[in-house]
């Protein structure tokens, strides 16, 4: 069984998105393609404990393992030496990635206090969109008892658009909600 997303994708997002930009080939439609979901954890490098617990919230939000990422190289001012764990991201592509959506776009996001909308400024040019998220508690996965710090997240939706308006307009019909 395809995710709700997916289906909506197939079913309204092509047919609007083929009417408003006026492509000739249904294969120009844009499509998502991943999201990459990212925490950067700087305070890892006094307590390595942290990578452990933002790795299990991670597994638990995404539904996939993520990798922790470690630094390249040395810097003192940072008190980071090279190799050293310091964030946790994951790539989510096809049924888990719309699901993920599903869940960002229909449950947390509704959940965050005093929200109005999503910021259209984290278009790249490209057709790719980050947006950031200040803590991991607004999605129901993650108990509050089991969090030891809020955390601020970055997600990426990457998408085959050309431009930022047609990225706009597919992720604004898969239901993000955009501010005006």
């Amino acid at each position: 069984m395809a995710p709700r997303l997916q289906e909506k994708y197939s079913q309204v997002a092509i047919a609007a998105l083929t009417q408003e930009f006026a492509y000739v080939n249904p294969m120009q439609v844009p499509r998502l393609q991943k999201i990459v979901i990212n925490f950067g954890l700087g305070e890892a490098t006094q307590n390595p404990k942290v990578i452990e617990k933002t790795v299990e919230q991670l597994t638990l939000m995404a539904g996939q393992k993520p990798i922790v990422t470690r630094s390249r190289k040395s810097i003192a001012n940072f008190k980071l030496r090279e190799n050293i764990p310091i964030g946790v991201k994951v790539t989510l592509r096809r049924d888990k990635m719309f699901e993920f959506l599903d869940r960002l776009v229909s449950i947390a996001l509704p959940s965050v206090r005093d929200f109005r909308g999503v910021s259209p400024k984290g278009f790249d040019g490209r057709g790719n969109f980050t947006m950031g998220l200040k803590e991991q508690i607004i999605f129901p996965e993650i108990s509050y008892e089991s969090v030891d710090k809020v955390r601020g997240m970055n997600i990426t939706m990457v998408t085959s658009a050309k431009t930022d308006a047609e990225s706009k307009a597919l992720l604004a019909h898969l239901g993000v909600p955009f501010r005006k």
